[in-house]
C-alpha cells in the first residue's frame, strides 16, 4: 500500500514523530510512505522534511503563501496524481482542509487523525471548529485520545467513522543510546530533570519552573533542563530570571538527538495543563525514564500509577514538587518505575500495534470510497 502523509508542521512535536515512526515501518514492510509537508511562508520549518529525507523516505515541500492559498491546493492534487497513493492521510486542521478541499472531486481516499486541539485562543476555537465540519466528509478519522473523539462525536462526525488509536513507537533508537547531555557536561555531575515539549501554555512548562524552584530549596545539587521550542520561548526565558533559578535551569532549545537527551535524564516531568496522547512521555518510557506527569488527556491511559510513572493532579506545584523531590531521593524507586515504563511501552505501544491499526483503517476509507464510486456511476446502487 502506498500511503502520503500531509502536515503542516512547525518541529519535530508528536505528530511528527508518529509519522516518521508510521513511515519507517511501512517501508520495512513492503508498504510505500510518502510525505508531503506544507513550506509556509509565514513561518517556514521543514524539519520533518529534512528528517524524513535523512531518512530516505521520499517527502516533498507544498508551496503556501499565507493560510488559504488556492495554488497550494493544485499542488497537492496534481502531486496526488502523480505520485498515485492508494491512501492519503492528513494531519492537523490545515492539512485536513486543504487535502479535502484538493481531493474532493477524486476517487481518492483520505482519511485524518486529529492528535489534540488545543483551545489556548479564540483562533485556537474556531480553526477547531472548522476542523471538525471537513471531517465530517472524511472516510474515515482518527482519534488520538477518548478526549478527541468525544469532540468529533460533538462535532457532528458520525461514529461509525472514528477509531481510537493511540500513538506508538518504535523503539530502537532508544536502546542504549549515548547520554549527550551528560557527555557534554550539562549536568555537570549533578541529578537532571527534564521536560520535553514545544514552549506553549498548555505544556504548563511555568509550573515545571515553580516546582523547580521548591525543589530546589530542599535539593540544591539538582539541574533541570527544557528541550522544545515555541512561541512562549522569551516569556518563559523571562520567567526564570524573575525567579532567580535560571542558574539551574537550562532552555535547550530543538535538539536533534532525543535518545540520547533522554539518556542523559534522571527523572523526566510532564506538567501538561492539555495533552492528546503525548508522544514526549512514550519516548522518556522507551528510555526507561521514571515520570512525574499530569493526569490530563491520555496520559493515565499510558502510564500505570506507582507502576510505570507517577500522576499528578494539573496546575498543582506543590504536588507535583514533593512527588519530584520524593523521586530524586529514591533511586531504587527511579529504577523500578523506569524499567516498568520500558515494559510497559514495549507491551502496550509499539510501532508495530500502530501500524497494524492504521492499515485497518486505511483499508476501511478505501472500500468506502469504492463503494461510494459504485452507488454514484449511472445505474449504480449499493445493496
Amino acid at each position: 500500500m502506498k500511503v502520503m502523509h500531509v502536515i503542516s508542521s512547525g518541529g519535530m512535536y508528536g505528530a511528527e514523530s508518529v509519522i516518521l515512526n508510521i513511515s519507517r515501518l511501512l517501508n520495512e514492510n513492503s508498504h510505500h510512505a510518502v510525505i508531503a509537508m506544507f513550506a509556509n511562508s509565514a513561518n517556514i520549518n521543514i524539519q520533518l522534511h529534512k528528517s524524513a529525507q535523512d531518512e530516505g523516505i521520499e517527502s516533498y515541500l507544498i508551496p503556501c503563501d499565507g493560510q488559504v492559498d488556492l495554488s497550494a491546493m493544485e499542488f497537492i492534487r496534481n502531486l496526488v496524481l502523480q505520485i498515485k497513493p492508494d491512501i492519503v492521510h492528513a494531519h492537523g486542521y490545515k492539512a485536513d482542509a486543504y487535502v479535502y478541499l484538493a481531493l474532493r472531486k477524486l476517487s481518492i481516499p483520505f482519511v485524518s487523525t486529529c492528535h489534540t486541539w488545543h483551545n489556548s485562543t479564540v483562533f485556537d476555537y474556531i480553526y477547531g471548529v472548522i476542523d471538525r465540519r471537513f471531517l465530517r466528509r472524511f472516510p474515515a478519522v482518527v482519534a488520538v485520545s477518548d478526549e478527541v473523539s468525544g469532540q468529533l462525536l460533538r462535532g457532528g462526525v458520525q461514529p461509525d467513522k472514528i477509531s481510537l488509536i493511540g500513538n506508538g513507537i518504535d523503539l530502537r533508537p532508544y536502546t542504549n543510546a549515548r547520554p549527550s547531555l551528560r557527555e557534554s557536561g550539562e549536568a555537570n555531575g549533578c541529578l537532571l530533570v527534564g521536560l520535553v515539549g514545544r514552549l506553549a501554555n498548555e505544556k504548563g512548562v511555568d509550573i515545571f519552573f515553580q516546582a523547580a524552584a521548591r525543589v530546589l530549596s530542599e535539593i540544591p545539587n539538582v539541574r533541570f533542563t527544557v528541550i522544545g521550542d515555541g512561541p512562549d520561548r522569551s516569556k518563559l526565558q523571562g520567567l526564570l530570571k524573575r525567579m532567580k533559578i535560571d542558574s539551574s535551569v537550562t532552555m535547550l532549545g530543538r535538539r536533534d538527538d532525543m535518545p540520547s537527551v533522554y539518556a542523559s535524564l534522571d527523572l523526566m516531568v510532564s506538567a501538561s495543563r492539555q495533552e492528546g496522547f503525548p508522544m514526549a512521555i512514550l519516548e522518556g518510557m522507551a528510555s526507561g525514564l521514571p515520570i512525574v506527569a499530569t493526569s490530563v488527556g491520555s496520559v493515565p491511559s499510558i502510564i500505570v500509577h506507582e507502576e510505570s510513572g507517577v500522576l499528578v493532579g494539573p496546575e498543582n506545584v506543590e504536588v507535583l514538587a514533593n512527588q519530584m523531590v520524593a523521586l530524586l531521593k529514591d533511586s531504587a524507586r527511579r529504577q523500578r518505575l523506569g524499567r516498568g515504563a520500558r515494559e510497559r511501552v514495549e507491551k502496550e505501544f509499539s510501532v508495530e500495534r500502530l501500524v497494524g491499526a492504521y492499515l485497518s483503517v486505511y483499508q476501511r476509507a478505501i472500500d468506502f470510497v469504492k463503494v461510494a464510486d459504485r452507488a454514484s456511476a449511472p445505474g449504480g446502487k449499493v445493496m
